[in-house]
């Protein structure tokens, strides 16, 4: 694949975020007096071979008009839907009409630790492979399947089990006809992947690192704070 070829980021940033307890969606969480979102998209924004952003947000957003983005590429604003999924196909739809995008890299609003060195290993492996891809990590726990009354069914050999993170890369015409055709037809779609393997396609794992948190629950927070203080690489 040629290196050339015209990657957008797609950011969705359409929920509420209600495990978080806060006055407001989790993306707009402060760190360092700027919104989590905002540290998610110009980590992406940063690599050179990503040419602009798409950010999908709520029709009645009152917070997306307060963020400044100190970058000389282009952040587009799209009206993002009830389910992750459909804000995600929104802002692929508009990447691919309005952008030409040839490749979308889809990051999570409230993942702002992503490492440079991870985002570049991503984009350098699908783009070589022309196929598309995942950040992850390896599962290190033991993991136990429990029952419906939370007792412990099994323990699960973890030696194939991988973490699924963001950035997830993919052919942008071929992500937004798997997560058509996916919606259409009322599939499970947790993330970017699990619609390309709905399609019966099989993406690369490429392992990166386990501090690329995803911000859920209070406690997140502060961690992710102090992640970005050591500005890791």
């Amino acid at each position: 694949m040629n290196n050339a070829a015209n990657l957008v980021a797609v950011i969705p940033a359409a929920g509420v975020g209600s495990r978080m307890q806060a006055d407001c969606p989790k993306q707009y969480l402060t760190i360092d007096a700027q919104p989590v979102l905002w540290h998610s998209v110009m980590k992406v924004l940063a690599h050179p071979q990503v040419t602009r952003a798409v950010v999908a947000v709520s029709a009645t957003d009152p917070y997306i008009a307060d963020i400044q983005w100190p970058t000389d590429k282009p952040v587009d604003l799209v009206h993002g839907g009830k389910e992750r999924a459909d804000s995600v196909l929104a802002g692929i739809r508009h990447a691919i009409e309005q952008c030409n995008a040839d490749w979308v890299l889809v990051h999570d609003a409230a993942r702002p630790c992503l490492r440079a060195a991870d985002l570049s290993q991503l984009i350098a492996t699908t783009l070589n492979a022309n196929q598309g891809g995942i950040l992850a990590v390896p599962v290190r726990d033991t993991m136990k399947r429990a029952t419906g009354s939370r007792q412990i069914a099994q323990t699960v050999d973890r030696n194939a089990l991988w973490h699924a993170q963001t950035p997830q890369m993919f052919p942008a015409v071929l992500l937004a006809d798997a997560l058509t055709q996916a919606l259409a037809a009322g599939a499970t779609v947790t993330d970017e992947a699990s619609a390309i393997e709905w399609l019966g396609q099989q993406p690369l794992l490429v392992e990166g690192h386990a501090d690329n948190i995803k911000i859920t629950h209070p406690e997140d927070l502060a961690l992710a704070r102090f992640y970005l203080t050591q500005e890791l690489s």
